[in-house]
């Protein structure tokens, strides 16, 4: 169906910032028109590095910034033509938001953010990127919270679902899915999910992106389901249903010499 044949319904995006954020409003925006984008202010690294430390312990946290320190930013630096690559090949579009459509609140869990949905009234609302949304706020509206997550759930649940799944040699449940928000981490129900074939270029750094580029379909097809009223629900795949965090170095060091995966 063509835009037109939504006009009249209002598309919301909950969002933190950042490129993916980007990239997103300008696909759904092609296809549907983005009424408006309600950014939060992200946490800061201080209150993520104090939250880690109290959930994970100070060992596995020093792994994790070690890691992001000696390899994630050397993958950065030298994954940048395959990331400008994926997005020519799939047609994705980071340009900045335009910031006449854009409304900043503090989080998506504070008041501010309830008084501007209930304002706006979405038919559809799309999450991307945010805190833990709060049961309040997703009784706020009535409409559906739809988020597109960087792996196969309920197995890879959190962060990291794609490059997780490759280490674990586990390839059938490399991929994107598409679900309701829920008040749990990834735990919202099923509307569809996707594989992706990374190749040899591939690593850590492009993982999301890859994802990304194969749950927009995906997402595209659950609004229209949604603004339709013909949504429907799949079933989980087997498997145990796990929360993982950023990998630490040794963990990545380990996993690379054990399976190849970069």
């Amino acid at each position: 169906m063509s835009q037109s044949a939504f006009s009249g319904k209002k598309i919301v995006i909950l969002a933190g910032p950042g490129e993916s954020t980007d990239i997103l409003f300008h696909a759904l925006d092609r296809e549907f028109g983005v009424h408006r984008i309600i950014v939060e202010t992200p946490v800061s690294q201080k209150q993520l590095l104090k939250r880690r430390l109290e959930k994970l312990g100070w060992p596995t946290v020093a792994g994790q910034v070690l890691f992001k320190l000696l390899i994630a930013k050397q993958l950065e630096g030298s994954s940048k033509r395959r990331l400008q690559a994926i997005k020519q090949q799939q047609q994705l579009d980071s340009r900045p938001l335009p910031e006449d459509r854009v409304i900043r609140v503090s989080s998506v869990n504070a008041p501010e953010c309830i008084e501007q949905l209930q304002q706006l009234q979405p038919d559809v609302i799309v999450v991307n990127g945010t805190r833990i949304i709060s049961k309040k706020v997703l009784n706020s509206v009535p409409c559906k919270f739809i988020n597109t997550h960087a792996g196969i759930t309920p197995l890879y649940r959190g962060v990291h679902g794609g490059y997780w799944a490759l280490a674990n040699n586990d390839r059938a449940h490399c991929g994107v899915s598409v679900h309701l928000v829920d008040p749990g981490i990834d735990t919202g129900a099923i509307i569809a999910q996707a594989l992706i074939d990374p190749t040899p270029e591939d690593n850590f750094v492009t993982y999301p992106l890859l994802q990304l580029a194969a749950g927009l379909p995906l997402l595209k097809q659950a609004i229209r389901d949604a603004l339709q009223g013909t949504l429907t629900l799949k079933p989980a795949p087997e498997g145990q249903s796990r929360l993982w965090s950023h990998p630490t170095l040794q963990e990545y060091l380990y996993n690379r010499r054990r399976t190849g995966t970069r």
